[in-house]
């Protein structure tokens, strides 16, 4: 007997759109934008993408995004295909989401609401639920919203898409100021656990190696073979969400026991990340603020790997990570070249000690990869007592923040401190 509620049936039917200016000299080709566009839909369950396209515009219609002419045109598909729900891959604004709705009698969703939905759907801890609440609500206050079933959570989401028990509720600035202050002070308290448990990290002198990188460049599979776990790693877009750290041992050449450090899994970057989402989660992304070492893993067999690569470091420098911070460039996913184009990449990456060419998922070059590391980190972190002034008040205020400080004892002319650090951070401290 058929399931008369099957999946299939509830899918909700969506179009994706690309908006290419031709005015602008945009590095991504159309092409590949909109199936980065359509990858972005297909992540998120319960749609169905059935029809996408690249409109090319001279410049936006400040009211519409599109001409008339083209909106007509691109209705008559949309009806034709029952589509309920619109995909535009990139920025539209209030004024425009409406009309557009009203023109097509479909739902508009934006770059931006897509991936807070994307997120909303991934996030699995108190803070990365919190924070894709505060992402989706910045985003929402710009806009008059009609729906909050992401407060009932009827559903996953953010109720941007729909679903089951959908309210009409006008969320007038007011409310939403209100909903920002209480989420803010839940993260205070989240924050305030989460850098506890940094400072106790600390006083490991284990160093902290960050994976950073596109989505979807293969940063789970790297850290499950590494470390054993079960990440959830697929071919999808923002399989990671919520940061997961592992303590692992390096291989020793010469035997016994190797170097312990903790690796850390983040979420994937992509271009035009939305900038609500780029500073809700830079807390999440400390450990990358932290790290002793940044593992750049790039999807090498990707048409746009450079591209890709330049927006993840752009979104590093927003983030405030320290340009002085060791890197390595990891080209992953060597198994899907051809036999010409895999050896030109290993021969490419082997001129230079910060690129290692490995494929995570057979286990190809991960040796060269931990000898890397281990060069790359240097020495261990050491444990120091520095003596410090009460006219030292920064390089105090400066150690805490680090969160290497061990133990202090506080005496007439000022502090004993114990810390514990890397040669890097003893040479920051040095500067100071």
């Amino acid at each position: 007997m058929t399931d008369p509620t099957s999946t299939e049936e509830l899918a909700t039917r969506a179009w994706v759109v690309h908006p290419e200016l031709t005015s602008d000299a945009h590095r991504r080709t159309a092409v590949s934008a909109l199936a980065e566009g359509v990858a972005l839909a297909d992540a998120l369950p319960g749609l169905e993408v059935v029809g996408h396209e690249v409109v090319r515009l001279k410049k936006p219609h400040p009211g519409h995004l599109f001409g008339t002419g083209k909106i007509e045109e691109i209705r008559q598909r949309l009806k034709a295909a029952e589509v309920d729900l619109v995909l535009i891959d990139g920025p539209v604004s209030p004024v425009q989401q409406r009309n557009l709705e009203k023109d097509w009698g479909v739902k508009i969703l934006d770059r931006t609401g897509l991936i807070l939905e994307i997120f909303s759907d991934r996030a699995r801890t108190r803070e990365g639920v919190l924070q894709v609440e505060m992402a989706a609500l910045s985003y929402q206050r710009t806009r008059l919203v009609r729906a909050w079933t992401h407060l009932e959570r009827q559903r996953g989401g953010l109720g941007f898409v729909g679903g089951p028990g959908e309210t009409q509720i006008e969320a007038d600035r007011r409310a939403i100021d209100d909903q920002l202050v209480r989420i803010r002070r839940q993260l205070e308290k989240v924050v305030k656990t989460r850098e506890l448990h940094r400072a106790a990290r600390a006083k490991v002198p284990f160093p902290i190696v960050a994976l950073v990188g596109y989505t979807n460049a293969g940063k789970s599979t790297l850290f499950n073979r590494v470390t054993g776990a079960k990440v959830m790693a697929k071919d999808m877009l923002f399989a990671t969400l919520d940061p997961t750290m592992r303590s692992i041992e390096l291989p020793n050449p010469s035997g016994g026991a190797g170097r312990k450090v903790i690796l850390s899994d983040t979420v994937g970057f992509i271009s035009d990340l939305p900038t609500q989402l780029v500073a809700a989660f830079r807390a999440t992304l400390e450990e990358v603020l932290a790290a002793d070492l940044i593992l750049h893993v790039r999807d090498i067999s990707h048409d746009e790997t450079d591209e890709q690569a330049r927006d993840v470091e752009t979104i590093l420098s927003d983030l405030g990570v320290n340009e002085d911070t060791p890197r390595l460039e990891v080209w992953n996913k060597l198994d899907l070249l051809d036999e010409g184009d895999h050896d030109a990449r290993v021969t490419e990456a082997g001129r230079t000690d910060d690129i290692i060419a490995i494929s995570a998922l057979t286990g190809e070059g991960l040796d060269d990869l931990f000898d890397a590391v281990e060069q790359k980190l240097g020495q261990p972190r050491t444990t120091e007592v520095l003596h410090l002034g009460f006219a030292d008040g920064r390089q105090r205020a400066w150690l805490f923040q680090e969160g290497i400080v061990d133990d202090e004892a506080q005496g007439e002319e000022g502090w004993d401190l114990t810390v514990t650090w890397t040669a890097r951070q003893a040479a920051e401290y040095a500067a100071l």
